[in-house]
């Protein structure tokens, strides 16, 4: 259809493209060409194991030709309708998200384009149905890029934008067992009292702010590029309790965490607590399609039905998306690919232990399901960090060149490697990308005390 000589893909691109996320003179991309599977392959022909799902969203892999053909159908049939209209893909994928979560309790949905707008919607929500204003979040989290999400996000990425951001978020500090700031002196400290200590940091922030004027607590149900942070048993627990007492929304972002990524289909099933609200994007559609949503309890939806939610989007429920979301959410359950996750969940575990037993600079892994982290160390006894905070160290990018060099495609973030693969990964494939993982940690053995 569009033809181009794959040599100047490149070249064309650095010439025309705006990069985010980027300084532009130092971009240098992988020019992909095709992907299947667990795998994707460069102009080059040069094979990469993905072991970051793409931008962690491609949960069911590349290429299932049953979402493809579902989205072709839907663009022949009808490619777009206005937001205040239905259709029947509007319908199906409204009512197979709303299957998905959690008890089944957030049964109206407000589909948008991806996770960023679904926070963003999330808090709208939030505050109009409480009449309040402030919104809790955690300095380990990400949101969004746009003003409102990107204000919410606790993480350095809202630093270069303050103070033009949204107004009245206040951060608290997440349940971090490896690096607690409550428990320094004392890292044998009880999960229970570990729990109930961050639970108490986090209601005494909730006085001090006046909980009148808290619409809503927003979280990563497992927080994700800030460190896989895994709360304990009791914590998601605590923090609904204190939702209810204190009249606030409890926000669950599952944009990262969402669709099998940890075994269930949201993070926060594993703790048997539903939100008010849940945000999801990424998984989703698996990435075929951009999309987002914010699924809500009814009564969250019932505050609305005498006076307009003042917010909207051209592109809400576009039905080549809604299409891609129905047909991904058929094959997770035709291919039982959320109970695939939980069990290779187990296989990634001991591959993770084993790379931290064998190497000296892996301070700590951690996995839930088929989201796992190895935090590097270069000393294991004072846990200093194998880069500074907001910055990476040559270990750190030699670690990662040897690994994309080598045919494997991962994230690093700081002093850590993320493993977040599509969740049809295999044993075998998984081992095939440890084993260049295991190579490519000798780099930072060599900086790390033993």
């Amino acid at each position: 259809m569009f033809d181009l000589p794959d040599n100047e893909i490149l070249p064309l691109s650095k010439e025309h493209v705006f990069w985010t996320w980027s300084a532009q003179a130092k971009v240098n991309p992988i020019p992909v060409k095709r992907a299947k599977g667990v795998y994707f392959w460069d102009v080059n022909d040069k094979r990469y194991l993905d072991f970051n799902s793409m931008t962690m969203c491609v949960n069911i892999g590349h290429g299932d030709e049953r979402v493809i053909k579902a989205m072709q159908e839907q663009a022949a049939e009808l490619p777009y309708a206005a937001p205040g209209m239905t259709t029947k893909i509007r319908a199906i994928a409204s009512k197979a998200v709303a299957d998905v979560t959690p008890q089944k309790a957030l049964t109206k949905v407000l589909f948008t384009l991806g996770g960023a707008d679904a926070n963003e919607n999330a808090i709208k929500l939030a505050r109009g149905y409480t009449k309040r204003h402030k919104i809790l979040t955690r300095y380990r989290s990400y949101h969004g890029a746009s003003a409102g999400a990107m204000a919410a996000t606790g993480d350095p990425r809202r630093v270069a934008w303050e103070p033009n951001l949204m107004t009245g978020v206040v951060h608290f500090l997440d349940p971090y067992r490896y690096r607690s700031t409550f428990h320094r002196s004392n890292p044998d400290v009880s999960e229970e009292e570990f729990t109930r200590d961050y639970l108490n940091h986090l209601e005494e922030i909730i006085l001090y702010e006046g909980p009148e004027s808290i619409a809503a607590i927003l979280m990563e149900s497992v927080t994700g590029t800030n460190g896989i942070i895994i709360p304990p048993d009791g914590y998601m627990q605590g923090v609904r309790a204190l939702c209810d007492k204190y009249g606030i929304v409890m926000i669950a972002d599952e944009v990262m965490s969402g669709f099998g990524r940890t075994g269930k289909w949201f993070a926060i099933e594993h703790w048997n607590v539903v939100p008010d609200i849940m945000t999801m994007a990424k998984g989703l559609t698996s990435a075929y399609a951009p999309l987002g949503a914010a699924a809500m309890k009814p009564e969250i939806a019932a505050a609305f039905d005498e006076h307009a939610f003042e917010s909207g989007l051209t592109y809400t429920s576009h039905p080549i998306s809604l299409a891609a979301a129905a047909a991904n959410i058929n094959v997770m359950k035709e291919d039982k690919i959320v109970e695939h996750a939980a069990g290779m969940g187990s296989a990634l575990r001991r591959m993770l232990s084993d790379l931290g037993e064998a190497h000296p600079s892996v301070g700590e892994v951690r996995n839930i399901g088929l989201f796992g982290i190895l935090e590097l160390v270069k000393d294991r006894k004072t846990k200093e960090p194998m880069a500074p905070w907001n910055s990476s160290s040559p270990e750190m990018t030699a670690l990662r060149k040897y690994c994309v060099d080598n045919g494997l495609f991962l994230y690093t973030h700081w002093h850590t490697v993320l493993i977040i693969p599509p969740l049809i990964i295999t044993e075998a494939q998984l081992k095939e990308g440890m084993d260049v993982l295991d190579k490519a940690l000798e780099i930072t053995d060599k900086v790390a005390s033993r």
